[in-house]
């Protein structure tokens, strides 16, 4: 697979696209704020050796010039609180530019923000079925929150930061040459070793920084679990296992994080060290050079503040260069989401009419390479406008079959086809098929919105008598008319206030609002009782009298009107035929009924 963002550098261009402008402003402004912040030491420097002193041959010729209109030395003397305002006007307009650069900032982080999360949200729900499956979900969001937030402060801060520190660099070097060259190389002499030590703890960040990453997608995914199945947590007693479960990932991940920030701890230790040896050895050569009669006392105080000035972007620099490892981590883990492969249809996919017979020839599927066939050479015809039944032992590939009509999984080549009426599923565009397939699956999920939100989720434009048709159809509508809000009755994530067959109940209302081409209801009446499912059967009998139904069940009572009743075991089909037929052979068929009979007597 072709990598769509071949390196973090395309990844991040990517996703700054839309707030380069108001970043490009911040790096302007920030440029001002230190060319202003480099003008009062100089002024320090100038009022020092030219007006204390009075040699006023050590002041540049506009400057000179500049004076003379005021008096001359004599009177800057007699006034020196017009040195100080000239000192304070110069650090309101600093201040003016930095409150310009940083709101460009800040407008350029929510913008990046917004974009990253808009397109990891899009590419998430464009990513294949199987993905998801091969992924953890509280890793998904980890990824999506923690890691953007890391993204964003680093291009926002520290790299930011990065290129304000080469301007200042750069800048204060000009600076510092004009007052002492020798001593300029001297106080940057320091740069390589800080640098070096920076490149030397990132590199050994970089690991450590992995690791606390994923085990922060490990603790997520456990706090998600149990929020989700809280109910099973309950049930079955659990909720000191998943405490101790919770505390031993939540100690180790907590026990890395020290691990970090005792390594980051020796990393500024030493930043600091070295900081402060430079500017010890600046200001003894600096005092050396002022007693010799190489550096005047004024071009002295103007480099010291300089080097104290430069203690700032040095430090930073190594803030940087530590914070690129997690940085690095964190861009990793999205390149992987946004590299992943999404769901592509054929170049010439089209949309077909839907209300044909449904082929399955000679389909074989695993779910890996590496793992066991669940179905093997497949081959069913089902009639436009018939109702099919499916039954089989748990792990048998009923669901599985569903799946790959529906296109969630693709088969690989050379192991059958799939078609509607004479055109495989693979070329049918993917939004279509979906559209025009309706599925209740064994698990159904609602959002956590009103029954009536949920009911007309797949069709947003029903009104409400549509909405309670469905529900009636389900046999919902009694169940609804006992809850004090009725159709506004807000059902908890995943459907958490509803009972086990209310929440299938109304995912089968999902289904029937859209009465599309093809129904498949996989193993949804299981939380019913036998009279439910009698009424739900009769509705949608009479109702979707045009539609392709393909019931998916345990129950023979739910086969037993099929046209087409499939057994199916170990993935392959070891019976087929009507009710009727079924029950003249010796089989599986015939024994679950038998079995199934007694039960009921």
């Amino acid at each position: 697979m072709k990598k769509k963002f071949s390196s973090k550098t395309s990844l991040l261009l990517h996703f700054v696209r839309g707030a380069k402008r108001y970043f490009i402003l911040s790096i302007v402004f920030s440029f001002f704020v230190t060319a202003l912040q480099l003008i009062n030491p100089k002024i320090i420097g100038y009022t020092v050796d030219a007006i204390l002193d009075q040699n006023e041959s050590k002041l540049p010729a506009f400057i000179k010039g500049i004076i003379g209109k005021f008096g001359g030395i004599s009177y800057l003397q007699r006034n020196l609180f017009l040195v100080a305002l000239l000192m304070v006007l110069i650090a309101v307009l600093a201040m003016i530019f930095r409150y310009l650069s940083q709101i460009n900032n800040q407008k350029g982080s929510e913008t990046l923000v917004c974009t990253m999360r808009h397109d990891l949200y899009n590419h998430i729900l464009s990513l294949p079925y199987a993905w998801h499956g091969m992924n953890h979900t509280g890793d998904i969001i980890q990824r999506a929150t923690s890691d953007v937030d890391t993204i964003r402060n680093f291009l926002t801060q520290q790299l930011l930061a990065l290129v304000r520190i080469l301007i200042f660099v750069c800048t204060i070097s000009f600076f510092m040459v004009q007052e002492n060259g020798v001593l300029t190389l001297i106080a940057f002499a320091f740069s390589p070793l800080i640098i070096g030590l920076g490149v030397k703890f990132s590199q050994n960040f970089q690991t450590q920084f992995k690791k606390a990453d994923e085990e922060e997608g490990v603790l997520s995914s456990i706090v998600q679990e149990n929020l989700t199945g809280v109910r099973v947590v309950r049930a079955f007693g659990r909720e000191i296992y998943e405490k101790e479960r919770f505390e031993k990932q939540n100690t180790f991940y907590t026990g890395l994080w020290i691990g970090i920030i005792r390594e980051i701890s020796k990393f500024w230790a030493s930043m600091d060290l070295l900081a402060l040896f430079q500017k010890l050895t600046v200001m003894t050569v600096g005092a050396y050079f002022v007693v010799q009669g190489w550096m005047s006392a004024g071009s002295y105080i103007a480099f010291v503040a300089y080097n104290i000035m430069l203690e700032w972007p040095i430090r930073s620099l190594g803030r940087v260069i530590s914070n690129m490892s997690k940085a690095g981590v964190s861009i990793e883990r999205l390149a992987y989401i946004m590299n992943s492969e999404e769901e592509q249809d054929e170049p010439d996919a089209k949309e077909v009419d839907m209300k044909q017979d449904i082929h399955f020839n000679h389909v074989s599927f695993r779910y890996g390479k590496e793992l066991p066939w669940v179905l093997e050479n497949i081959h069913l015809d089902i009639k436009a406008g018939t109702t099919v039944g499916i039954l089989g032992a748990t792990g048998s590939g009923k669901s599985t079959l569903m799946y790959l009509l529906n296109r969630l999984y693709t088969l690989e080549d050379g192991k059958g086809s799939i078609k509607i009426g004479e055109v495989d599923v693979k070329q049918i565009q993917a939004h279509w098929l979906r559209k025009n397939i309706g599925m209740v699956l064994q698990e159904p999920y609602l959002f956590s919105r009103s029954l009536k939100e949920n009911i007309r989720i797949a069709k947003q434009e029903a009104d409400q008598s549509e909405v309670e048709t469905a529900a009636r159809m389900a046999a919902l509508e009694e169940a609804i008319h006992h809850f004090s809000q009725g159709y506004e009755t807000h059902v908890g994530e995943r459907g958490v206030t509803l009972s086990g067959g209310q929440k299938q109940r109304t995912a089968i209302a999902q289904m029937l609002i859209r009465k599309a081409p093809i129904m498949v209801f996989d193993d949804s009446l299981s939380a019913v009782d036998a009279e439910t499912d009698d009424k739900i059967r009769k509705a949608i009998y009479e109702n979707l009298k045009d539609s392709t139904i393909i019931l998916i069940t345990h129950r023979i009572s739910t086969l037993m009107k099929a046209d087409q009743i499939v057994v199916l075991d170990k993935g392959k089909i070891i019976q087929k035929g009507t009710h009727e037929e079924l029950l003249k052979q010796e089989g599986m068929y015939r024994h679950i009924y038998d079995l199934q009979s007694r039960q009921a007597e």
